[in-house]
């Protein structure tokens, strides 16, 4: 089967710093992870001046700043991207993006893009998804707070305007910081790729490992997970991001379960065939035989180890002549 690919999410993480961005594409290298992926906006092309933040978003309860002044906090320069995307390839980690603002996307075809990462917030915004579809190359979309009408009507329009459908991955979400277990719904992966007939992956916001570990088993090709440097620093998604040494526990155990996953007959596996005589059983005395005697279920019983015959030859046994003396537990 083909490696599950792994983002390192660090979206607005460096806090506005490009030292800090350029520390996150070292530490999501680290982490083995095969992308590491950032976010590029304009803030005055992306929220009103007045919108309040999300209940998540808010540093305490009477926090009064607005969602434009925290996001212009986090934006980064467009040239800055250039530079990030030097140091992915210097580190030999893939560098990915979401645009949240058709400006934005412009600057990500400067620096000729090959995929393109269209986060669940945008997933109704036309003149993006359109100029998106424009570029005929790769898109990962996050469907958090869509149904399937809105997913549906979104690949229509990359698709009406060049974008191969096969090139299209959609990546099951919810998007609560941090989102409850019970509202993963991880069959939804499954549902997804059967009603949409594209490749489906996972983007995460739970607390923990496991969720995403659980989504390859249900058919997830792609696993995305914020990363972090400190959980504590200021900004909206730290508190549901994953230190770097979180991360790599993380990849390390997606790579463990595609191992267990990867094999699909059921066989003798090389590493327990020297198990096979130590645990299995051979027909064997009970008690003491003398040759002549008809053997059955009084003086025959099953024991460790299977070096003698096996007992599913049992019936074939019985009712035999035994044609030697047999000590106790000595093989037939």
């Amino acid at each position: 089967m083909n490696k599950v690919k792994i983002i390192a999410e660090a979206g607005v993480n460096h806090n506005g710093s490009l030292r800090t961005a350029l520390r996150l594409v070292k530490e999501a290298k680290k982490s083995n992870a095969d992308y590491v992926k950032f976010q590029i906006f304009k803030a005055e092309n992306v929220v009103t001046k007045k919108a309040s933040k999300s209940n998540y978003q808010k540093r305490h309860p009477k926090d009064k700043e607005t969602q434009y002044q925290m996001i212009k906090k986090f934006e980064l320069p467009y040239d800055n991207f250039r530079i990030i995307k030097k140091e992915c390839s210097k580190h030999k980690i893939k560098f990915l993006c979401s645009p949240f603002d058709t400006d934005s996307l412009k600057y990500l075809k400067k620096l000729r893009e090959k995929i393109v990462k269209i986060p669940s917030g945008e997933i109704t915004n036309y003149p993006l998804i359109r100029d998106i579809g424009k570029m005929n190359i790769k898109v990962i979309m996050s469907t958090g707070m869509s149904n399937f009408k809105e997913i549906k009507d979104s690949i229509k329009i990359l698709t009406r305007n060049g974008t191969k459908k096969k090139n299209i991955t959609l990546l099951h979400c919810n998007t609560a910081y941090p989102t409850p277990p019970a509202d993963v719904n991880l069959s939804a992966l499954q549902k997804i790729k059967n009603f949409f007939g594209v490749e489906v992956g996972y983007s995460d916001h739970t607390l923990g490992v496991e969720i995403p570990v659980a989504a390859i088993c249900f058919g997830a090709k792609i696993i995305e997970k914020h990363i972090t440097l400190n959980k504590n620093l200021p900004g909206p998604d730290h508190k549901s991001s994953l230190n770097p040494a979180e991360f790599a526990t993380m990849v390390n155990s997606i790579r463990n379960t595609e191992k267990a996953l990867s094999i699909f007959k059921k066989s003798i596996r090389p590493s327990e065939k020297p198990n096979l005589k130590v645990v299995r059983k051979s027909i064997v005395a009970k008690k003491k035989i003398l040759k002549g005697e008809f053997l059955n279920e009084s003086n025959l019983t099953t024991k460790r180890p299977g070096i003698g015959i096996n007992p599913m030859m049992w019936k074939k046994i019985i009712g035999k002549k035994a044609k030697k003396n047999y000590l106790k537990d000595e093989f037939i």
